[in-house]
């Protein structure tokens, strides 16, 4: 069996892991990526083709600086990896003018002087010809966003890493992972690795490993589809990524269609189904479909039945905010998880962030909405 010593090892090689195991690498550290699967793989949180990036975040304004930071990390990440993973489409938080969306978009918008325009729904109809709206819904439009290439910013991010000098393994899943002063001790079906620290970014795999975060981050089965809508209302250059706030069913969001795959739809939440990733039904029902045919109320065409389909994983934190720290009980541990889907575009930022914690049990940045200690974890509801 193998019994190898490292800086770091990071479990789970998905887009947080492999963007900590490529930062680690840029600084020269000896790290070893685990992943329990192939790189990429279709089982877990990153899975997919795309993912959207944006900047007017009605979640919380919080979220800014760090897409800033993020997009500036995958920039390098292209000019580094000779790849483009970015499109830039624009893009549309869409609802009720009095609710959370276009709110907390106006909001983000105004505090960070993002570039935007607050589109009633006559004129995003015009402007957008694809939408079709009601009287009192608006749309804000913020020029910056657009989507990501997801499996190829995992798959750029793990060979720098290799080039870099970084180790890592694929169809290797953990079995244990002890902390003490000293470091870690990670355990796998192949051998034992020896280490300074460890990150754990193993998604919905997170509370198999540490003890406490059952209630903490929470898999969610997730639908998402693709629709055979190829006209041009639906293009990239006049369709941009978009957030919908359904009054009737909750919160949608999409893609422009794309030649290779059509128009892709989902809904956060989809149909509120916690899982055990280890059992997790995959096969998509005819209910499924109905969920995210809500959203097409809204659209100018009938999107019939949809190309593909796919059964993915949200991981949910109590207060869907990350959860970004060093374990206080075990100073060499350092874990990423709760994305609660909203958490990819943020990668390349956030593997920084974990090879500070990882080498230095500290980062400039501010962690602070993340943070373990906060009320919401500490006193879910």
């Amino acid at each position: 069996m193998a019994n190898t010593v490292y800086d770091t090892i990071v479990i789970g090689v998905g887009g947080m892991g492999s963007a900590a195991v490529c930062a680690l690498a840029r600084r020269g550290r000896r790290v070893l990526g685990l992943e329990q699967f192939s790189i990429p793989h279709e089982l877990g949180s990153s899975a997919g083709a795309t993912r959207i990036f944006r900047f007017a975040y009605f979640e919380d304004p919080c979220y800014v600086p760090l897409m800033r930071l993020a997009l500036d990390r995958w920039r390098a990440l292209e000019r580094d990896g000779g790849e483009a993973l970015i499109t830039v489409t624009g893009g549309l938080d869409i609802g009720p003018a009095g609710g959370r969306v276009v709110t907390g978009s106006k909001e983000a918008c105004g505090r960070h002087c993002l570039r935007h325009e607050v589109l009633a729904a006559s004129a995003a109809m015009r402007r957008f010809p694809a939408w079709r709206l009601p009287v009192g819904f608006e749309a804000v439009y913020q020029p910056e966003a657009g989507f990501l290439r997801a499996d190829r910013g995992i798959a750029a991010h793990v060979a720098l890493a290799r080039r870099l000098g970084g180790e890592v393994h694929e169809n290797e899943p953990v079995r244990a992972c002890k902390a003490s002063a000293g470091g870690v001790a990670v355990t796998t079906e192949r051998g034992r690795y020896h280490a300074g620290s460890v990150v754990v970014a193993a998604g919905a795999w997170t509370s198999k490993l540490l003890d406490g975060f059952g209630h903490l981050a929470i898999p969610e089965r997730q639908v998402v589809a693709w629709f055979p809508t190829f006209a041009a209302p639906f293009a990239a250059a006049a369709f941009p990524v978009f957030i919908l706030e359904c009054p009737q069913s909750g919160l949608f969001y999409g893609f422009p269609s794309l030649p290779e795959e059509g128009l892709k739809i989902g809904k956060f939440h989809h149909r509120g189904e916690r899982v055990d990733p280890d059992l997790i039904d995959r096969r998509v029902v005819a209910a499924d479909l109905r969920v995210l045919h809500d959203a097409t109320r809204y659209l100018t065409t009938d999107l019939g039945a949809p190309l593909a389909h796919k059964t993915c994983m949200f991981v949910n934190s109590p207060d869907e905010h990350f959860i970004i720290d060093v374990l206080p009980e075990a100073p060499t541990v350092v874990v990423a998880a709760g994305f609660s889907g909203h958490g990819y575009k943020f990668c390349a930022a956030i593997g920084e962030i974990l090879a500070d914690l990882a080498s230095d049990g500290a980062t400039a940045r501010d962690i602070a909405p993340f943070r373990l200690a906060r009320p919401a974890l500490r006193h879910p509801r």
